[in-house]
């Protein structure tokens, strides 16, 4: 490593005419892995993305980070809103530092992304877990509805995000840290937004705009970013 460190339960359909939606559960365990396509550390840790994401009751998301763009080589899927969501992080867990790879389990956990014993005991802890939340999304056409519940009270209330992520991209790339090499990438997120507030006393019933590249997952999270209450994808 280097400076900085380089180192869904009910399941329904719906009928509207001929269409049948996508739908899904929600008591996902969220991972998200802070990477770059610049730092040498971080194929390890893309690897055990993969790895997660075929799992049941994981939400795996990748985040790529523009803070190694500097050595040389850009990165072709990096969002400085990912890099802003990392600090925030990092704010919230009084770090002084970011850095890659670096996983997010449940909003709470931070854990070197290459440490996959590590990663693999805090997802087994969040899986037992009893859910503050529980949430039902569905799709038809370009319209994702959003169903949740809070089981207990949520005294800090809660946000809703709605992410777009890419299954599955493949970079060749040409300089810095991992020149020469072609790696594959899963579960990139594209594109991360508040959709609305929610303060869990009420069900929250919730129409969104779907569409664009790429699939669909919604986190309800503590604000902060803190503790995710519940998180799902559409597959």
């Amino acid at each position: 490593m280097r400076p900085f460190l380089c180192a869904a339960a009910g399941v329904w359909l719906m009928l509207a005419g001929q269409t049948v939606a996508q739908s899904a559960g929600s008591n996902a365990v969220l991972v998200e892995l802070y990477t770059s396509q610049g730092c040498s550390s971080c194929p390890p840790a893309d690897a055990a993305l993969e790895d997660l994401a075929s799992r049941d009751g994981v939400l795996a998301l990748a985040f790529h980070v523009d803070y190694w763009d500097y050595i040389g080589w850009k990165d072709t899927l990096a969002d400085p809103a990912n890099t802003k969501r990392q600090r925030a992080y990092a704010a919230v867990a009084g770090a002084r530092t970011i850095y890659t790879p670096q996983m997010i389990i449940g909003g709470m956990d931070h854990v070197v992304g290459a440490r996959p014993a590590e990663v693999d005991a805090l997802v087994r802890a969040h899986a037992g877990h009893a859910a503050k939340v529980d949430m039902t999304l569905s799709r038809q056409g370009g319209k994702l509805s959003v169903r949740a519940k809070a089981r207990t009270a949520l005294p800090n209330g809660a946000i809703v995000q709605l992410v777009r992520y890419s299954p599955r991209e493949t970079i060749a790339i040409g300089r810095g840290e991992n020149a020469g090499r072609t790696i594959d990438y899963v579960n990139t997120v594209l594109d991360l937004k508040r959709v609305a507030t929610w303060d869990g006393r009420s069900d929250l019933r919730l129409d969104v705009p779907a569409d664009g590249k790429g699939e669909f997952a919604v986190i309800i999270q503590e604000p902060g970013p803190g503790p995710v209450l519940a998180a799902a994808a559409l597959r």
